[in-house]
């Protein structure tokens, strides 16, 4: 007999043992772009699509029951990032919780279909996040002086990149980022997983290849040329974290969720240490047996819905009138 020591999934998470182990490959990696794609531009029910030049497109969500006493006043937002390792996905993953930002906290919600790689490695998917939260800040409606990023995997990854550059810029003072299983550090996938066996919709080799494109190592020419250390520090949130404390000081309050059979559970609960050490107001939820991307394969599971919950509740207290 096989002796097994692996956890076991969360008992909420039924559909577990059916899920793949990985989501996107170097095979089907075209295809899943495709397909994610479909719909990108068709404007969000109750919404509208604005078109920021070079294909980068935003869908945007305001309160469907903002009364006549609400014309003129300016309201929080928060920007959306969608996950997908950085190589698939698109900005329409985003539509249901921008919905629900939307509605239950009278706040613009917005979500952007950011360019991938390996045609547009870094910087320009966090170059095209910040051209998106630079709309958002300057739009009538929109206090800017509260606004939150969010997103989940690689979105999430994206999102903190985008709190640091603000921060670094000083432009755009965000007022908290929520990060669900963010994707922080590109070295994840360079060593074996503590349950692999267990791992389900990404994995060691789908992190390798997602972040192999983004830094560069998917492509052809110049653009091929390997990032410095500084560059990288600026390209992976966990790399600038180990620079030290200075290095997170003035980040926004952050909530971060992870699952402990996510692929990305040690980087997320060490860069929440990190934060912590700096001084940042940080949200940490750790959810036993729960896989990467759980939230999406089975939404309507218990464990599923508290999450997505949580996260709503973290999004509101950061937007509370300051």
């Amino acid at each position: 007999m096989v002796n097994d020591d692996s956890p076991a999934f969360h008992p909420d998470l039924t559909r577990a043992r059916f899920m793949p182990p990985t989501s996107a490959t170097r095979g089907n990696r075209a295809l899943l772009r495709f397909v994610s794609g479909l719909g990108r531009t068709k404007p969000p029910t109750d919404g509208e699509l604005v078109d920021l030049g070079d294909d980068v497109l935003l869908r945007v969500h305001r309160p469907t029951s903002a009364s006549a006493a609400d014309a003129g006043a300016r309201r929080p937002a928060v920007l959306h990032l969608h996950g997908g390792g950085l190589i698939i996905g698109s900005a329409t993953q985003g539509d249901r919780l921008c919905r629900r930002i939307a509605d239950e906290l009278g706040a613009v919600a917005i979500s952007v279909d950011y360019r991938m790689p390996p045609e547009h490695p870094y910087p320009t998917p966090l170059d095209d996040a910040e051209a998106a939260l630079r709309w958002l800040a300057a739009e009538p409606d929109v206090d800017p002086a509260r606004i939150a990023v969010t997103g989940e995997s690689a979105g999430g990854g994206l999102a903190a990149s985008l709190a640091l550059r603000a921060r670094d810029r000083g432009e755009i003072a965000l007022a908290g980022q929520a990060l669900l299983y963010p994707m922080l550090d590109d070295r994840t996938g360079q060593a074996a997983a503590t349950h692999p066996r267990m791992l389900r919709l990404w994995n060691p080799r789908s992190n390798r290849l997602g972040w192999g494109m983004y830094l560069g190592a998917g492509t052809k020419g110049p653009e091929a040329t390997p990032l410095s250390a500084d560059e990288l520090a600026l390209a992976v949130p966990a790399r600038r974290a180990e620079q030290g404390p200075a290095a997170l000081r003035g980040l926004p309050p952050t909530w971060i969720a992870v699952g402990t059979l996510d692929l990305f559970h040690a980087e997320d609960v060490e860069y929440a240490r990190r934060l912590t050490e700096a001084g940042i107001p940080i949200e940490l939820h750790v959810i036993e047996g729960a896989y990467h991307g759980f939230d999406a394969a089975e939404p309507s599971a218990a464990v599923s819905r508290d999450t997505v919950q949580r996260q709503l509740d973290a999004l509101r207290g950061m937007l509370a009138a300051r």
